[in-house]
């Protein structure tokens, strides 16, 4: 007997979405957990529901199909694309998706998906792996506000704290809350724009305005906002190497 995937269908057509809810109803090990019409939304209830498998629109308003893979936290769900253009295969190879379907999707073609499906162990890590190595990082951040979410572009980022375990994101405006560890965070950030100065703090390298270095050792770092941090002495070498270009 097979496991039952279950599965989030993202599209930004509401007829799209209609057109492959009927064509995987004739998989009967396939249950249909939710729709989502954009890219924030469906990180939001991937993180939610935590499906087996994303079925993934690319293009779409906000976070396309590419930032969405990339931005989700471990554990990842399968992923398969489906999108009218042909340009972005590589691009989702390259993040291991699972399959690559272009629209119109056929009954015949979308069988093969699911027997991959079926086939692919569900890893914590192949996408964050592969986003690595592809050079693909998240361009925005899904965090929480009390009970709602917000979606913050990594440019508006200044810095990332570890709050009793939690991950607490900082912009200009304010902070909320992340899911990952710093720890987890550190793993998928681009090393090129941001950087852990501490055990407790990841800093956007572009908000750093000043560094001043301590007898000890360590430095007093000064971000944009006026906001001081401590960097380790034994980070501070690579920080002022980052911050040469």
């Amino acid at each position: 007997m097979r496991t039952t995937l279950r599965v989030l269908l993202v599209d930004d057509e509401a007829p799209a979405r209609e057109r492959m809810r009927q064509l995987l109803s004739a998989f009967e090990d396939i249950t249909i957990v939710e729709e989502a019409s954009d890219g924030e939304e469906a990180i939001e209830k991937t993180l939610a529901l935590k499906p087996d498998a994303v079925f993934l629109d690319i293009q779409m308003p906000g976070c396309d199909g590419m930032e969405v893979a990339a931005s989700l936290p471990s554990p990842r769900p399968r992923i398969v694309f489906c999108t009218a253009y042909e340009q972005y295969a590589v691009d989702a190879f390259e993040l291991h998706a699972v399959d690559y379907l272009l629209k119109p999707v056929s009954r015949a073609r979308l069988g093969q998906a699911v027997a991959r499906l079926r086939r692919e162990p569900r890893t914590e890590s192949s996408i964050e792996q592969a986003s690595r190595s592809a050079g693909v990082w998240p361009a925005r951040f899904l965090a929480r506000t009390g009970t709602r979410y917000r979606v913050v572009p990594a440019e508006q980022v200044l810095w990332f704290a570890s709050e009793d375990g939690i991950t607490k994101l900082i912009t200009a405006g304010g902070h909320a809350w992340m899911q990952p560890t710093l720890n987890d965070l550190e793993e998928r950030l681009d090393p090129s724009a941001f950087f852990r100065v501490s055990r407790a703090a990841i800093v956007r390298l572009d908000a750093v305005r000043e560094v001043h270095p301590q007898p000890g050792g360590n430095a007093v770092v000064t971000l944009s906002d006026g906001t001081k941090l401590e960097a380790s002495r034994r980070r501070l070498a690579s920080l002022m190497e980052k911050l040469a270009g």
